[in-house]
């Protein structure tokens, strides 16, 4: 793809708006990587939200954000009926519209109520989009960020797109309405080609055009400093919200495993969220309090310390889109230990840069980690150098930026044929004896 220079966009005057659910928030740092780049192209970003920040967010990044970022929810609800009840009288027909659409986006989540609020904050959105002459308006999620921005469409907004990270849209695309959101976007992401297949299996054969791939990256804190040497400890390191889909659980059931065989292993835990209760007391019911430690949320340096300090980074999965975690720690040149589900096996290559285990086989699990505290630092160096080879060609951030950035210059989607042909092959990794 010839990738268009900053002049370009310049010249086009190009403002594009983003509007996730929640931004800044903590595990989101690869959009804000993703927005970072895009103004490195010469496109302007306004920077939206439907709910304010959290108060976990920590990373000084992410913190400065907040100041640049509007949020619907922050204004008060007279405010966001006002917008309603003045788009129903400056244009009643567009109105009309975007309510059937919401009542119908409703009816099939079995969740109306919560979509003619989506029309509510569409209504104000426009009006904010006006103001600050966004010419096209993209959003991360199939969610509820996609639903505002179909309804804002509607309502006379600009033409928007969408990036679809998965697991959540691909288990429940009807009662997302992700066909209807796809048929009214400009163009829609996938960040992996399994994420693209799935996007086929829901979208109209006249749809496959509009989607692309534009995988998420890892930006120079990570690229630059290369693969670091790695030490003889047995640290093993899980970056990751907790939470159900990312199997740290049965991460837990595997180290009491491990300590049971005699396996000499510290296992850092290293984020938070709703299941850390649970987590917590599995550590206690296993014994492991002097070998399991949960960090809670960490900046994105404390993040990468946590990584420099690991044997192996350890993401025992049930569902993912692609994880970042992965391309943050193979980029460092750190093995992983994943499952191969989604778009994961497009990454990590099994005996290559790290080790793939079926999701939720605690046997192979077990293996695959006895595996990475058994290699000598020499042999697991050989896999993070091919680890960090494949995220440089495939997910650099700001590469992969720049050509979402086109897709916005020219979001005109190609032949169908066009669209689903591969990318360019990736080169394969090698591991030298």
């Amino acid at each position: 793809m010839v990738l268009l220079t900053p002049l370009y966009f310049t010249q086009h005057n190009m403002i594009v708006a983003y509007l996730v659910n929640q931004y800044p928030h903590v595990s989101h740092s690869f959009i804000r990587r993703e927005i970072v780049g895009v103004e490195a192209a010469g496109v302007s970003v306004c920077r939206f939200a439907i709910r304010p920040p959290g108060k976990d967010v920590v990373d000084p990044a992410d913190i400065e954000e907040c100041s640049r970022t509007r949020s619907i929810l922050s204004v008060s609800k007279i405010s966001l009926v006002i917008a309603g009840i003045a788009m129903f009288f400056r244009h009643p027909v567009r109105w009309v519209r975007a309510f059937a659409t919401a009542w119908r986006m409703g009816r099939a989540a079995n969740r109306r109520l919560r979509h003619l609020i989506y029309l509510t904050e569409a209504c104000l959105l426009v009006r904010w989009l006006h103001e600050c002459h966004a010419t096209h308006l993209h959003t991360h999620f199939g969610t509820n960020p996609a639903a505002v921005a179909l309804l804002t469409r509607i309502l006379g907004g600009p033409p928007y797109s969408f990036t679809v990270h998965g697991p959540e849209e691909f288990d429940r695309p009807d009662a997302l309405s992700l066909r209807e959101k796809i048929a009214g976007a400009e163009f829609v992401v996938a960040i992996s080609s399994f994420g693209r297949s799935q996007l086929f299996r829901w979208a109209c054969l006249e749809d496959w055009s509009k989607i692309r791939i534009v995988r998420c990256g890892v930006d120079a804190a990570f690229l630059e400093g290369g693969p670091l040497p790695i030490s003889s400890n047995t640290r093993l390191v899980c970056v990751g919200r907790l939470a159900e889909q990312k199997g740290q659980l049965l991460l837990i059931t595997a180290a009491a495993r491990l300590a049971a065989m005699g396996h000499n292993f510290e296992l850092i835990l290293a984020g938070d969220g709703p299941m850390r209760p649970m987590i917590e007391d599995a550590i206690r019911e296993h014994g492991l309090q002097d070998r399991v430690r949960i960090t809670g949320w960490l900046s994105n340096d404390a993040v990468r310390r946590e990584i420099a300090s690991a044997r192996v980074v350890v993401l025992p999965s049930f569902a993912e889109g692609l994880p970042v975690v992965l391309m943050e720690a193979l980029a460092m040149g750190r093995p992983v230990v994943t499952t191969y589900v989604a778009g994961i096996p497009e990454l990590v290559r099994g005996g290559v840069n790290g080790w793939l285990v079926p999701a939720g086989d605690l046997g192979a699990l077990v293996a695959a980690l006895t595996q990475a505290l058994e290699y000598t630092p020499d042999e697991l160096e050989t896999m993070g150098i091919a680890g960090s080879e494949a995220v440089q060609l495939a997910h650099n951030a700001a590469h992969e930026a720049s050509k979402l950035a086109a897709l916005f210059a020219a979001p005109t989607a190609p032949t169908r044929d066009t669209a689903i042909e591969s990318d360019p092959p990736l080169a394969p990794a090698r591991v030298t004896q």
